[in-house]
């Protein structure tokens, strides 16, 4: 179950839920994101929104294998005018999906919360520093391969820096990054294990939606790992996840409901 009682400080906000845990809908405002279904903009980001999304993650640069790199000024682009745009429609929590601090401090005049980086901050002090100036929360991400005591290993590595150039404990939650540079035995062993992930210390957001290892379990293309990865969350959450990052929020809030009502 979510360990802060479905109660979660991010940023300047606290977000309650019913459900077992947070959804985190993804509107990619790129043209080369691995799922086609994630890309768009306002229109994805409100119909996300209506579907019932808690938090609405924003990138600009896409992070799947082969990636096409995108300058800060082209990042900023893409996603500054979204953020604006959502911003006057809903006061929905709002997380960036950068490794670029420029980007961050390009949608600070827009109330976000959450700073997700696959990249960890970097282990840059200018970073780590700005978060905790203004008060944002951080999704720190294990990217590369390894196993569970690995990638806990890294990750609390990661969370010491983080704290020691005063980002408070609050403010960090944990994803142990499945797909980043593991193997599929690692991805999926990680998933199972779920509740080992920083001991569910801190919480853990698990991004499994439509990913490689979905398709290894599946034997199914991107557009036709719906189900799987509903399981797979479905899975992730009773272990322990405490948010999950989706590209179908609709059909994820139907399982956290169902979740609800059948969990013992």
């Amino acid at each position: 179950m979510c360990k802060v009682n479905k109660k979660l400080t991010i940023g300047n906000k606290i977000i309650t839920t019913e459900k077992n845990a947070f959804v985190m809908g993804i509107v990619n405002a790129t043209p080369d994101s691995f799922f086609e279904g994630s890309r768009g903009g306002l229109e994805r980001a409100l119909q996300l929104i209506e579907e019932g999304a808690d938090i609405i993650d924003i990138g600009g640069e896409s992070t799947r294998p082969g990636f096409t790199p995108v300058s800060i000024e082209d990042e900023i682009k893409r996603v500054v005018p979204l953020v604006k745009d959502i911003r006057k429609h809903s006061d929905i929590p709002i997380s960036i999906d950068t490794t670029k601090l420029d980007v961050i401090k390009a949608c600070m005049d827009y109330d976000i919360q959450i700073w997700n980086d696959v990249l960890a901050l970097s282990g840059k002090k200018e970073n780590a520093c700005f978060v905790a100036q203004n008060n944002l929360s951080v999704i720190l991400m294990h990217n590369g391969e390894g196993d569970i005591e690995k990638v806990n290993d890294e990750l609390y590595k990661t969370i010491s820096f983080s704290v020691q150039n005063g980002i408070k404990k609050e403010q960090i939650i944990v994803d142990p990054g499945i797909g980043f540079g593991k193997t599929n035995e690692q991805s999926i062993n990680i998933i199972k294990n779920t509740n080992k992930i920083c001991n569910l210390e801190f919480p853990v957001l698990m991004a499994l939606s439509r990913k490689r290892c979905i398709g290894e379990m599946t034997g199914r293309p991107a557009e036709q790992r719906l189900v799987g990865t509903v399981t797979a969350n479905l899975i992730s959450v009773q272990r322990g996840a405490c948010m999950i990052r989706v590209h179908d929020v609709k059909e994820t809030v139907d399982m956290l409901n169902v979740l609800k009502y059948l969990s013992l």
